[in-house]
């Protein structure tokens, strides 16, 4: 039997699902729903008339994994491999990558040599602390916070200072209320399957998905890539694939395609928009935020609306800059900031450094990119409302004078304030998942959870979440 299936929101993850829908014969139709106008979401591109890319949200894609191939398969399907820039294990930003700490600037222990050695700011040698993690007995319990999990194997420094760093890089959060098994699901799996991270990681913790690489895929592996980006910015992957939808005949894309409200009518959905339109669905799809399909979905629904509403989301300031010269004092990927230096600043990309092909034709600028607040919006700048674009611009000028030494001013600039861009999965949030899950199956809803909001934020966790979906729905394409 053919389904009419609707997907809620045109990020990434909704085209995703769409693309994946759209290879099944038993699809009459996909119909997507963007509310702005145009689609990719958080994925969204600077390109300036002299060449030079700023990317306002994610930067670049790890390769790795069954998620990372998959993501790879799709460029390939997508004919961007000659667009495609990789940055290798053996490339300064892959090898250096900074700690800011008590006001200095602190290399990331790397290879063998960094782990033997005590390395600043740490004060003993981290291969000490992994040679007793695998003595340390299991944990209990059924989730811990990804802090007091690397605390109690590997001890509270690194949980302090590393741990504490890369959530805030990562998940622009608190790792003291960030879940290990959301957030981490291989230190968690490797602690359950192997009663050690150290043993999980060198002898396997077994189970994940299987995605068979293409020869992308298996070039990116062959050549240690540990990153990658496209030439025209990160935009062009939504980009190539909403073009790719636009010519399948049984896909209808919509933008300015704000739902307003979902009810039940006959098996199916009555989906109403804003503009007053109404479209009838045999199934959703919904990539939206957690919180916003909880205020569209019908009122008999309201269990699954506020547990979708318990997944809270942070506020991320991102600014873009650009220096004459090369300004930088060192060269990396960039730094990192623990919450105990400067709870509002979460680090600083050096993004000319991974990316040279971004910078503008003539004459060498350097391109950074400051990301601020997370978690500690509030608390460092107040309402989300009511700051202004200059205190943010401000702020990350004067981190990159205190941390980076740079006495000159930006010859160009943006600032953007992602309201609710990054999902928080606080501890307990598997128990949330399968309660939702749960309740959608027990009421027959024909319903799928896909996006940020689940399981997972990366870029690729999120492509993933969409062939999830769809899979889920019409069986492998």
């Amino acid at each position: 039997m053919q389904k009419v299936v609707a997907v809620l929101g045109g990020g990434i993850g909704g085209l995703s699902a769409c693309h994946h829908l759209s290879k099944s014969p038993n699809v009459s139709k996909a119909v997507l729903l963007e509310k702005s106008g145009r689609c990719g979401g958080w994925l969204s591109s600077i390109r300036r008339d002299d060449g030079a890319v700023f990317e306002q949200g994610p930067r670049g894609v790890r390769p790795a994994g069954a998620v990372g191939r998959n993501t790879l398969n799709m460029v390939s399907e997508l004919g961007l491999e000659s667009e495609i820039l990789p940055v290798t294990k053996e490339h300064v930003a892959s090898k250096n990558r900074f700690l800011y700490v008590k006001g200095q600037l602190h290399k990331m222990p790397s290879g063998p040599g960094g782990v033997v050695r005590t390395v600043p700011p740490f004060s003993r040698p981290i291969i000490q602390n992994v040679l007793k993690e695998i003595l340390i007995r299991k944990g209990t319990e059924e989730d811990e916070s990804v802090h007091a999990f690397v605390s109690r194997r590997l001890g509270s420094e690194l949980a302090d200072i590393a741990i504490d760093s890369l959530c805030r890089g990562v998940f622009a959060g608190d790792s003291r209320q960030l879940s290990v098994r959301s957030c981490f699901p291989p230190l968690y799996k490797a602690e359950q399957s192997r009663g050690s991270i150290v043993l999980g990681m060198l002898l396997g913790s077994g189970g994940g998905p299987k995605v068979v690489p293409s020869d992308l895929a298996k070039r990116a592996s062959k050549e240690s890539w540990t990153q990658w980006s496209l030439k025209s910015g990160m935009q062009a992957f939504p980009e190539a694939l909403e073009d790719m939808l636009k010519r399948r005949e049984r896909v209808e894309l919509r933008h300015h395609a704000k739902v307003k409200s979902l009810n039940m009518n006959g098996g199916g959905w009555e989906i109403k928009l804003d503009d007053g339109i109404s479209l009838k669905a045999d199934h959703v799809i919904s990539t939206l935020p957690a919180s916003e399909l909880a205020s569209v979905l019908p009122p008999a629904a309201q269990p699954l609306s506020e547990q979708l509403r318990s997944i809270a989301s942070v506020n991320v300031a991102v600014v873009n800059l650009e220096y004459e010269g090369f300004i930088l004092p060192v060269t990396g990927f960039g730094h990192l900031v623990p919450s105990s230096e400067d709870p509002g600043l979460l680090g600083v990309v050096y993004d000319s450094v991974p990316f040279p092909q971004h910078n503008r034709s003539g004459g060498p600028t350097t391109r950074l990119t400051v990301m601020m607040g997370g978690a500690w919006f509030e608390q460092t700048f107040g309402h989300p409302d009511a700051v202004t674009e200059q205190t943010l611009l401000d702020r990350a000028t004067q981190a990159v004078t205190s941390h980076l030494g740079v006495n000159s001013q930006p010859v160009w600039s943006c600032v953007n304030l992602h309201k609710n861009c990054i999902p928080q999965y606080h501890l307990g949030h598997w128990k949330q998942l399968e309660k939702m899950r749960q309740y959608i199956s027990n009421h027959n809803l024909p319903l799928t959870l896909a996006g940020a909001s689940y399981d997972g934020v990366s870029v690729n966790d999120v492509i993933f979440s969409g062939r999830t979906a769809a899979e889920g729905l019409v069986g492998k394409t």
